[in-house]
């Protein structure tokens, strides 16, 4: 799938599975920018793969402005900033509420916001990195679920605004990926149960189906997908990448 001569942002970019579909628009032939609020993986990250990169923050109005007056028009974006924290409603701070809608949610509402304001019509395609969390409800992760569910309801009522232009909007739903945010539930895990980190990995394993996690690159080649001309009918979805996982 070419995407040679097109200009992409991956927010969330220095890591994870930002950093798997940064490496895989670039690879199919993308001018790729990657944000996030650490310069050092940006820059890392950039100078071994071919990217560019600006530091921002998602939760901040003029700091994703910035970001977008700095990379100008473009033509693919991908929201995959995002934060997740884990605890029964009784024992959610309001802080740590605000700080999932912040990051998950707003973030995506500010970076679609900017991004279409400067997106070509025609081919543009926005796509927003969710959550199997998008699509139920599991205990103990109220406030991510909550704000995940916010996105994909975003996803849908931004797909209808912008289909006429030929603009496409959908979420992409992994169950959990193994990244270093998913290290770090596992960490939570751990320490809320008392069970090895290794323990508590195999726990969330079973959970799936296939019987491990997502990869990154998994979640990257629908990225791929979504954005080439095959996908110009696919718009106001939320696919499920979870092994089978309901």
């Amino acid at each position: 799938m070419s995407l040679a001569g097109r200009t992409a942002v991956v927010t969330g970019g220095g890591s994870g599975v930002g950093a798997a579909i940064g490496r895989a628009l670039a690879e199919a032939g993308a001018d790729v920018w990657i944000s996030g609020r650490s310069e050092v993986p940006l820059a890392r990250l950039s100078e071994a793969a071919g990217l560019r990169h600006v530091v921002a923050d998602v939760t901040d109005e003029a700091s994703v402005r910035h970001l977008f007056e700095t990379v100008g028009p473009a033509d693919i974006v991908v929201a995959s900033a995002g934060a997740a924290t884990s605890a029964p409603v009784r024992r959610t701070t309001l802080a740590a509420w605000h700080e999932m809608l912040a990051v998950n949610l707003t973030g995506t509402f500010l970076t679609f916001r900017e991004a279409l304001a400067r997106m070509p019509a025609g081919r543009g395609r926005l796509v927003a990195i969710a959550s199997v969390a998008s699509l139920r409800g599991d205990a103990y992760v109220a406030a991510y679920t909550a704000a995940k569910h916010g996105v994909l309801g975003l996803v849908r009522s931004l797909a209808k605004e912008t289909a006429k232009d030929g603009i496409t909007v959908n979420a992409l739903c992994p169950g959990y990926i193994d990244t270093p945010m998913t290290d770090r539930t596992i960490a939570n895990i751990a320490a809320r149960t008392g069970m090895s980190a290794a323990d508590a990995r195999a726990r969330l394993e079973r959970a799936n189906p296939t019987g491990r996690l997502v990869r990154p690159h998994e979640v990257a080649g629908a990225v791929l997908w979504l954005a080439s001309d095959a996908a110009a009918m696919v718009t106001g979805q939320g696919i499920a990448i979870s092994g089978g996982e309901p």
